[in-house]
């Protein structure tokens, strides 16, 4: 990703038909996870420049979703990103919001490529080691051989750990390998602007609830009027 690359004007972002097949797709989330086990979920990001404009936005939705799993319990977050030409890192699991957020606040964009693929191999290695429920990854372009991304993608499907992928702009090349990504994994794939940062928030925020806490923690989040969470439940209904 080049930061002097110009960006795209914004086209429509996803349909309601397309974040109803979205919601669809996150039932398969809390069944998962085995009695008396705590959920884990990846959230991946992509720091490269292009994404700098936006990037304090997206940091506060990501908290969001942070917090929202913690105040649920039974679920632990690991982030990922990657940044530069060939930076790519993981915290430890962590189940507490301020130390996730704390962790947020020291990235910072910098100039280079995706890195996709690695981040798809990083989950297929922590799932070895122990179940992961999902992967949700964050970004705005695609640099990389879509075919290996797809055997990767086709892999985690296989696996049981979908991959929900969100496109920030409207870059195609993106959002056809992100599409087939999700695809592969079984997972879905939903785009977004900061115009609609906030239903970008809700979904987030309704994925962590129904990944830790299953309907009940579903229930709990659309009695507080959120409405991704309402959406989600009327669908597990």
């Amino acid at each position: 990703m080049d930061k002097d690359r110009p960006r795209q004007t914004p086209v429509p972002v996803s349909s309601k038909p397309e974040i109803d097949a979205f919601i669809e797709r996150v039932q398969a989330l809390g069944p998962s996870t085995a009695q008396g086990k705590r959920g884990r979920l990846i959230f991946a990001l992509d720091a490269t420049m292009s994404r700098q404009p936006t990037w304090d936005t997206a940091c506060t939705l990501q908290a969001d979703m942070f917090r929202e799993a913690s105040s649920i319990g039974g679920l632990d977050i690991q982030l990922v990103y990657f940044r530069g030409l060939n930076e790519c890192r993981a915290s430890g699991w962590i189940a507490g919001s301020e130390r996730l957020a704390e962790l947020m606040s020291r990235i910072d964009c910098r100039g280079g490529q995706t890195q996709i693929s690695k981040v798809l191999s990083h989950a297929r290695e922590e799932h070895a080691q122990q179940k992961v429920q999902a992967l949700v990854f964050v970004g705005d372009a695609m640099e990389e051989s879509i075919d290996y991304l797809c055997k990767l993608a086709g892999e985690l499907g296989l696996l049981g750990v979908p991959v929900f992928m969100f496109q920030e702009g409207n870059d195609p090349i993106a959002e056809s390998a992100y599409r087939e990504i999700a695809r592969l994994s079984r997972g879905a794939y939903c785009r977004f602007d900061m115009g609609s940062a906030h239903q970008l928030g809700e979904l987030l925020r309704a994925v962590a609830a129904y990944a830790a806490g299953g309907l009940r923690a579903l229930a709990d989040l659309s009695a507080k009027r959120s409405s991704g969470a309402q959406k989600l439940l009327a669908q597990l209904k």
